[in-house]
């Protein structure tokens, strides 16, 4: 499928910025609902039909839930508040009931200050960049006035709790400690809850929200302090999700962090082993390091690659049959299970793998032999066409033609943040520190950076 251009709004996860800035803010809020509400009736959801909406713990989020709920008012659908849940138990709400549409009002791994709006399709998957492009068409040019919504309640939490619990018999996880760090985020109540089901013994990381601290110094961005909790603790594993729990970083009982790609490793090669993908073709985005592919041919699996972002990821693993796909920053998509990338489904699909192997992680992690990776992030005043970066591309290409097909060297634009994200794998660290160096210098030269 070929792409369109980028969106003036809608970046790589829906819309997202700080609150109160130029795109999160009430009148465009309610201007996107409206929009959203035409786009699905347009495209045969009939009038009156419902919209799931649930969102993270931003103190921004109820206020921005309203908004939205009066545009999708003025363009005569209903909504089903969930309150607080993670992004997944939106998706999972809206596969099951067949909603007109759902809405995660998150803005993922960023600090309170931001926030944003996703959007999930009667299937439970993200909207596509064609979907997005054609709401973004549809924007009155002002909020409509004097709408009041009715919201009825909607319990897509409870919901998700029952079905992620039912993934281990009960009491599974009896004699367990496990260290949870929600990110004082949406996952605090869910993931606590089935694992406390599952008879786990918990020590609780940032658990507290209080609408300002969300992914403040904990979650899936920092796992030092789960790490430091679970060398004291003695625990078997640590779980970190992101601020809107659809995110999985690991701790080993060791204090060993694992990232999405050693995640995906475990359950891949477990999977592949048991014959439990009825497609042995796995997918993960540019960004997963290229270690990943030896293990998964080495156990007679195929890789593809996707786009950086979750939902691209989704499209290649629907096109090609795929089950199961991942990207290094702990989206993990288990497609028998959720539509959608969950940090807690995840965590237990690993868990499992524990269980039915009697490895600790430590020892299943092994598996995965890691080229050596570094990455960088310059933020820009203005994301310059990289085809016009003269500097840039040529060192690109060099450095394409030294590495060969022992590394590789990856530049593109963040779809979320104003930056510019720079990856280099190679055979040594040396050869690895001297590329990005030669990429940094490059885009210096080349582009306007803040």
């Amino acid at each position: 499928m070929t792409r369109i251009p980028r969106h003036k709004y809608f970046g790589t996860d829906g819309v997202r910025g700080p609150y109160g800035g130029p795109v999160i803010n009430e009148p465009f809020a309610a201007r996107l609902g409206e929009a959203a509400g035409r786009f699905v009736l347009a495209n045969g959801a009939l009038a009156g039909s419902q919209v799931i909406v649930g969102r993270d713990t931003r103190a921004s989020g109820p206020t921005l839930e309203m908004v939205l709920a009066r545009g999708f008012a003025a363009a005569g659908l209903r909504v089903a508040s969930a309150g607080v849940v993670p992004t997944p138990a939106v998706s999972l709400a809206v596969a099951e009931a067949r909603a007109a549409l759902g809405v995660a009002i998150t803005a993922s791994h960023n600090l309170a200050i931001d926030n944003g709006i996703k959007f999930f399709g009667p299937a439970g998957v993200k909207l596509t960049d064609e979907e997005e492009a054609e709401i973004e068409r549809q924007l009155p040019a002002e909020p409509a006035a004097n709408v009041a919504p009715v919201i009825d309640p909607n319990d897509a939490g409870q919901r998700y709790e029952t079905k992620v619990a039912a993934l281990l018999p009960p009491e599974a996880l009896s004699g367990w400690k496990i260290v949870l760090d929600t990110a004082n985020g949406a996952g605090y109540r869910t993931s606590r809850e089935v694992l406390k089901k599952l008879g786990a013994e918990l020590m609780l990381l940032g658990n507290e929200p209080d609408g300002t601290n969300i992914n403040a110094g904990v979650g899936s961005q920092h796992p030092e302090a789960m790490a430091v909790a679970v060398r004291a603790s003695g625990a078997r594993l640590g779980i970190a999700h992101d601020g809107d729990a659809d995110r999985c970083i690991l701790c080993d009982e060791a204090g060993g962090i694992l990232d999405g790609d050693e995640i995906f490793i475990i359950l891949a090669l477990h999977a592949l082993k048991n014959n439990k993908l009825s497609s042995r073709t796995l997918v993960v985005t540019l960004q997963s390091n290229i270690g990943v592919d030896a293990a998964v041919r080495a156990a007679g699996g195929e890789v593809v690659r996707s786009r950086v972002g979750d939902r691209y990821l989704i499209e290649r693993m629907a096109a090609c049959g795929s089950a199961l796909g991942s990207e290094p920053s702990g989206h993990v998509i288990c497609r028998e299970i959720s539509p959608t990338s969950d940090g807690l489904v995840a965590a237990l699909k690993v868990i499992e793998v524990m269980l039915v192997t009697g490895q600790p992680l430590s020892f299943l992690r092994r598996h995965l032999k890691k080229f050596p990776q570094r990455t960088a992030a310059l933020a820009v005043r203005e994301k310059l066409p990289l085809e016009h970066c003269a500097h840039l591309t040529s060192e690109i290409a060099a450095l394409e033609s030294e590495l060969g097909t022992s590394g590789r060297a990856l530049v593109r634009y963040s779809g979320t943040e104003s930056k510019l994200r720079l990856l280099v794998e190679g055979e040594s660290e040396d050869i690895v520190s001297a590329a990005l160096l030669r990429l940094e210098t490059a885009a210096r030269v080349d582009l306007p950076l803040s």
